[in-house]
């Protein structure tokens, strides 16, 4: 789906290369050895991402003022520096080109007119810079069946996790404490400290204040920094995370989660998954509690979704979701830090925030098929869902708020390039895109992307 890739430590939620560096590296790589430092490896990619859409004005897609792009390079280092003990480090760097100039009037991240939402043109990129930051410096050390992490990373939880939409995933600086000893179970503990999500990664401006706008292409550097190295803040003054994951029964997995942000919130994620003879079930269900500092008031959201893969050929799958009434100031369900895309199992291919909102229910419909039997890789995501009592963009009209996304997804890897191209159709009654002199709740648009990225 979008391009950048997580690694698991066995079946953990929580993903990073160093925990998983064993899995992710070559079986016939052998490493290299330096000074005492053994099985160096490196890693990265090249990438250049595109969108364009049909806008204000009457503005059409390819037009200057309606695309974005931006290139990107990652450049990756882990390495075990004794027996046991391992670290990584990992540089990202961002740069135009100077595409603004002719082909696009925004960059996907890093600008500071990306915290002006919906802004583009040649004022939407005034003062860009060439951008580079550190997105991982960890180190790990394991003993036994317990592996601890501390520094910058990705994480990969069910409400604290590194999205994959933008240029580069949002890392957080975190630490983390894994361990096995458990037949079949995994047991997960994690303080997280910081986090460059797309809105200046505070979970409290993020969730009560909105979320990403469709077409702002905000970004993990979003929030206006001259200097990428900077976008990393505080997370709420920290929260904390403890998670079990039970695979004893090798068709069954089933997760706890419980999350609490300092003065803000505590929350819980359970879900269990069944996969046997292609058949695919699963439900989940989350718990939120505000603090009262806020309001106090607690609302939950379930899930439930089924499936079927015929294995090497297609996978096509139904999901259903609902959320609780409108009595908390922050949507149940969503990522605390970075967009607010959701991991239930009815979240929207693009338009996130829509699902985890107050009284909505949700359908999702995916299907897909492999490159290897029809040239290319095709998928179909739709997501509809309908949210009660809504104010329209343009208007102070309250309605039923609706969202209709289809996406539609091709994908071919021709040498070491993969190629990704893909359709949005966005139909959003409460947030569509305001033409010429209608006052309405706009017009649905169109969007379109495409990936290219190289990767070592």
């Amino acid at each position: 789906m979008k391009l950048v890739k997580m690694s698991l430590l066995a079946a953990t939620l929580i993903a990073s290369t160093a925990m998983a560096a064993d899995e992710t590296a070559s079986t016939t790589e052998k490493g290299a050895e330096y000074a005492g430092i053994s099985n160096i490896k490196v890693s990265g990619d090249a990438k250049l991402n595109y969108a364009t859409w049909d806008g204000s004005n009457d503005e059409k897609l390819f037009d200057q003022p309606t695309a974005a792009g931006q290139v990107g390079a990652s450049v990756g280092i882990t390495a075990d520096l004794t027996e046991g003990v391992s670290a990584g480090v990992t540089m990202n760097g961002l740069s135009s080109l100077g595409l603004e100039n002719n082909l696009v009037g925004n960059v996907w991240e890093g600008t500071t007119a990306n915290t002006a939402k919906g802004a583009v043109g040649p004022a939407a990129v005034a003062g860009l810079k060439d951008q580079f930051w550190f997105s991982n410096a960890w180190i790990a050390g394991t003993t036994g069946k317990t592996t601890g992490k501390i520094g910058r990373m990705e994480l990969d939880t069910p409400l604290v996790f590194s999205e994959t939409w933008s240029m580069y995933a949002n890392t957080f600086e975190a630490a983390v404490l894994v361990n096995q000893d458990l037949p079949g179970t995994t047991l997960v503990g994690a303080y997280v400290g910081g986090s460059n999500g797309s809105e200046g990664g505070s979970i409290g401006d993020q969730n009560v204040a909105g979320t990403r706008e469709n077409i702002s292409y905000g970004g993990v550097l979003a929030g206006g920094q001259d200097n990428a190295n900077s976008a990393f803040h505080s997370f709420y003054e920290g929260a904390y995370t403890i998670g079990a994951v039970n695979n004893s029964w090798e068709p069954l997995k089933v997760q706890a989660w419980y999350f609490q942000a300092q003065h803000l919130l505590n929350t819980y994620w359970l879900q269990a998954d069944l996969s046997m003879m292609g058949l695919e079930l699963g439900g989940q269900f989350v718990g939120l509690n505000e603090s009262d500092s806020l309001t106090g008031r607690s609302t939950t959201a379930g899930a439930g979704k089924i499936g079927y893969t015929m294995k090497d050929t297609f996978s096509i799958s139904g999901a259903f979701s609902k959320t609780g009434k409108r009595n908390t100031a922050i949507q149940v369900g969503g990522n605390l830090a970075a967009s607010g895309q959701s991991k239930l199992y009815t979240e929207a291919w693009w338009n996130y925030g829509y699902i985890t909102k107050a009284e909505t229910t949700a359908v999702n419909i995916t299907a897909t098929t492999p490159e290897e039997i029809t040239w290319v890789g095709l998928g179909a995501y739709i997501t509809q869902a309908t949210t009660k009592d809504e104010v329209t963009k343009n208007s102070a009209e309250v309605v039923d708020g609706t969202l209709l996304e289809v996406t539609l997804e091709a994908t071919k890897k021709v040498g070491p390039v993969d190629i990704s191209v893909y359709y949005i159709l966005t139909d959003a009654n409460t947030d569509n895109i305001k033409k010429g002199d209608d006052n309405d709740a706009g017009k649905s648009y169109n969007t379109v992307q495409a990936y290219l990225t190289y990767a070592f």
